[in-house]
């Protein structure tokens, strides 16, 4: 077993470059397309750790927690170009809030219906889902770090999270070719996507090679981003009993929030040279050392949670359909609206491509518009979940 702290950050490392270099061989790319990344940065070392080769418990998980987070969000923030989504039509970022509201709303409702067989600590599990069903996995860790979930409950939701999310995602896209016989039954506005796709043609999407300057400034003005919001979150007291806004939250909004306010400022522009790259690689990175503190044994002993996060997303799903039906929007924005929300960033592109080869830029942003609210929702939807377990 690896125990040491830079051999354990070392291997993980390791994991995480070989996925993104294996996801992109010509020979693989159909394997990807169907399971992204993610799902191998989640597995693989939870595979690594039911093997023995790495602990479930080290120093490196903890200091990724602490720092790899607001640094990854601090990128990724300051990437936010917020007057393209703004861009991007009310019927499209009514049909995100829409599967947002389904999110918040069904987390609680599905608790209450299996609280009887859950866990105690299945309300904490569950709160971190909903940061990950709000917009991205980024997100899920910010909630879990703020609720105090334990790694017993944290290993049935990376699994949950992982099988439910992408085979919903997968429903989706089954359901791409009944779309025109949905659109014509509901009386859906077509217009609304050509509106959609003009306010996209003027989006600017010019990238330069990243170099050692640029690399340093990133480097530097995330680390030093991410200590900044940890110390000030550090002094701010903690609310709520049980626990939601913990000194991590309060690091984890102050971050988000700088992020996006100079995301309106010349910041922006590193965006060119790589920001959000670099944030997702953090962030990639971190979501290994999540995925190494859980037993794949002891995932496969809560059934109890599938059925519960299958309930979630059915009542996530009738909110959003019940939205389209009232604005006549089309079933791209269900199904785009749905991925925006539970896959993020990574997934929505790919369902919003399946519906409208030439719209999976829509889904990316509608993707970003889910990720801002996250945060600030799986808040709520957090406290709603500990108020039923009191």
């Amino acid at each position: 077993m690896l125990t040491e702290p830079m051999a354990v950050a070392g291997f993980l490392a390791a994991l995480v470059g070989g996925i993104f270099w294996v996801s992109g061989q010509e020979r693989f790319s159909g394997l990807f397309r169907v399971t992204p990344p993610v799902i191998y940065a989640y597995f693989l070392p939870m595979l690594a750790t039911t093997a023995g080769i790495i602990p479930p418990v080290s120093t490196v998980y903890d200091w990724f927690s602490r720092y790899l987070l607001p640094f990854a969000l601090l990128l990724l923030m300051i990437s936010v170009d917020l007057k393209a989504i703004a861009r991007l039509g009310g019927k499209a970022l009514f049909m995100v809030v829409a599967g947002t509201v389904g999110i918040v709303i069904g987390g609680p409702i599905a608790y209450l219906i299996f609280r009887g067989v859950l866990p105690p600590d299945a309300w904490q599990g569950m709160a971190a889902l909903s940061g990950s069903w709000i917009g991205g996995t980024a997100n899920m860790v910010a909630i879990a770090e703020s609720v105090g979930t334990p790694d017993s409950a944290m290993g049935p939701i990376i699994v949950v999270d992982t099988v439910v999310g992408y085979g919903w995602m997968g429903i989706l896209i089954l359901f791409s070719t009944w779309q025109a016989r949905f659109d014509a039954w509901s009386g859906a506005d077509q217009g609304a996507i050509e509106e959609t796709n003009r306010h996209l043609a003027e989006l600017d999407s010019t990238r330069v090679p990243i170099d050692t300057g640029i690399a340093a400034v990133l480097i530097g003005l995330g680390f030093s981003g991410a200590v900044l919001s940890v110390a000030a979150g550090d002094v701010l007291p903690e609310l709520g009993d049980p626990k939601i806004i913990s000194h991590t939250t309060w690091a984890v909004l102050i971050v988000v929030t700088g992020g996006l306010l100079l995301s309106l400022t010349r910041v922006r522009r590193l965006e060119s040279a790589g920001a959000s790259s670099l944030g997702y690689a953090a962030l990639y990175l971190l979501l290994a050392g999540i995925g190494a503190q859980a037993d794949l044994k002891a995932v496969l002993d809560s059934p109890e949670y599938f059925l519960a996060g299958m309930v979630w997303i059915a009542i996530h799903a009738s909110i959003l359909y019940l939205a389209a039906r009232l604005i006549r929007a089309p079933m791209f924005f269900i199904a785009t609206g749905s991925m925006a929300n539970i896959g993020g960033a990574a997934s929505a592109p790919v369902v919003a491509g399946v519906y409208h080869p030439a719209m999976a830029p829509v889904g990316l942003l509608m993707a970003v518009a889910g990720y801002i609210l996250g945060i600030y929702a799986a808040l709520g939807c957090a406290w709603m979940l500990g108020f039923l377990a009191g």
